[in-house]
């Protein structure tokens, strides 16, 4: 899943409906000893009325506003009409004129035709059925406030239910100076016990070593708890080999970071990113990568949403000259590489920064964003709408979801290999990347 770059606020503005020929406003009041304070406007009295109408109407809203496709109100209307009956239980809901108005109307009398206590639940269930059914099936939804943390935390690669620290028996914030003392200490006293156990924690002490021992690593984890998306090696002497598994805020910086820590190697003169099985991420790191190579306030890519294209462009980052002087570059990727991954892979196709090599990628060109309600059913849960908002679109100007990018060495045809050698300059960076297909 891809993690959206836009900013919205937090509650929708006050809306009004065109009826008769005039706008009319439909009010809650407080009454006050002296005056009529007004406190919140709807657009139709039944959302004034029940909370569970109100609910319901504002992801309609939301949906009408903030998905990737604008969707004429009639289909939108019959797209809840359906959810309703499907959330009843598929207990038919009769035909009505498919307008927002006459929806907040059915929507109201449903409500009232049965108990109390299940109006919440059909409220919630009408709206997420209609969510889910939105084109791409089952990229949208409903949140509550522990399912979106757990969805942000699978994003930015961030596990809770693991303290690093204490899988080595340390104190949070431990030196790298502990953390590499606990780690063979534990380590000898893992392979000593040798049992299945042990040698579970020992893979959970590996993993804290390689990101506590590193300082920059471990000054995010400290801060964020989000753990490395990448890890990086030099192959031949000459080749940095950078293996990205996910995209985090992170991950941009952990870039720099392994291209910095190769400068006292002047031998460097070539790059195979692996973005195999990467799930995607933050999306800025596309064009934030981007800049790296072609410099700041250049085009890098377009999102469509609602019929409009939105040209992004890099950041006001400066290149790094010695990247446009690598010999070879390469990108590796197959089925399970999507998202902004996927993005990114694209870019390197367009500005012919690299050879991708590989399978054609996932298909899944979506930005997804989470858009908080203002409507709650009571102050101890809340909700937001989990939603596709934009479409990402390929080099070729067609849309990645549903198609992938396609590489431009595909592992498919019997002759891979020889496309590998006549597309790349230097022999060991060839046998590097067909030994790393191959693995």
């Amino acid at each position: 899943m891809s993690r959206s770059r836009f900013v919205f606020p937090a509650s929708l503005i006050v809306l009004l409906v065109l009826l008769g020929g005039g706008y009319q406003w439909y009010e809650h009041t407080t009454l006050n000893a002296e005056v009529v304070i007004p406190t919140e406007t709807y657009k139709t009295p039944e959302e004034a009325e029940s909370v569970f109408v109100r609910f319901t109407m504002e992801v309609f809203d939301v949906i009408s506003e903030e998905y990737w496709k604008k969707l004429p109100e009639n289909e939108l209307v019959e797209l809840f009409r359906l959810s309703l009956q499907k959330a009843k239980g598929d207990v038919p809901v009769d035909a009505f004129e498919l307008t927002r108005t006459e929806l907040a109307r059915v929507l109201a009398k449903e409500f009232d035709a049965i108990l109390e206590d299940k109006r919440k639940a059909l409220a919630h269930d009408t709206s997420l059925v209609a969510l889910v059914n939105l084109a791409p099936q089952g990229r949208s939804g409903l949140l509550s406030e522990k399912q979106e943390i757990a969805f942000r935390d699978v994003v930015n690669n961030v596990d809770r239910d693991t303290n690093l620290y204490e899988s080595l028996g340390l104190p949070d914030g431990a030196s790298t100076d502990d953390v590499a003392t606990a780690y063979v200490e534990k380590k000898t006293e893992l392979e000593a016990e040798a049992t299945p156990e042990a040698a579970i924690q020992l893979a959970e002490v590996e993993r804290a070593k390689d990101v506590l021992s590193e300082e920059a690593s471990k000054a995010v984890y400290d801060e964020a708890k989000i753990e490395p998306s990448l890890v990086s090696r030099t192959i031949a002497g000459h080749i940095l080999y950078v293996d990205l598994a996910q995209v985090t805020p992170a991950t941009f910086q952990e870039f720099i970071t392994a291209l910095t820590s190769t400068g006292e190697n002047p031998a460097l003169d070539s790059l195979i990113i692996d973005m195999r099985g990467n799930m995607g991420g933050t999306l800025d790191f596309a064009k934030y990568m981007l800049a790296l190579f072609v410099g700041p306030n250049q085009y890098a890519y377009d999102l469509f949403h609602q019929g409009d294209a939105q040209i992004e462009r890099t950041p006001q980052i400066g290149r790094i000259p010695g990247l446009a002087e690598l010999k070879d570059v390469a990108i590796l990727v197959d089925g399970e590489t999507r998202s902004t991954a996927e993005l990114t892979t694209s870019m390197f196709k367009r500005f012919n920064l690299g050879v991708v090599v590989g399978k054609t990628t996932k298909g899944w060109g979506t930005v997804e964003n989470t858009f908080p309600l203002k409507t709650q059913f009571d102050e101890t849960e809340k909700y937001s709408v989990l939603l596709v908002h934009s479409l990402m679109v390929r080099d070729d100007g067609e849309a990645i979801e549903g198609f992938g990018v396609v590489p431009d060495v595909d592992l498919g045809a019997s002759n891979w290999k020889e496309q590998v050698r006549e597309r790349f300059h230097i022999r060991d960076f060839e046998d590097a990347v067909i030994k790393l297909l191959e693995a």
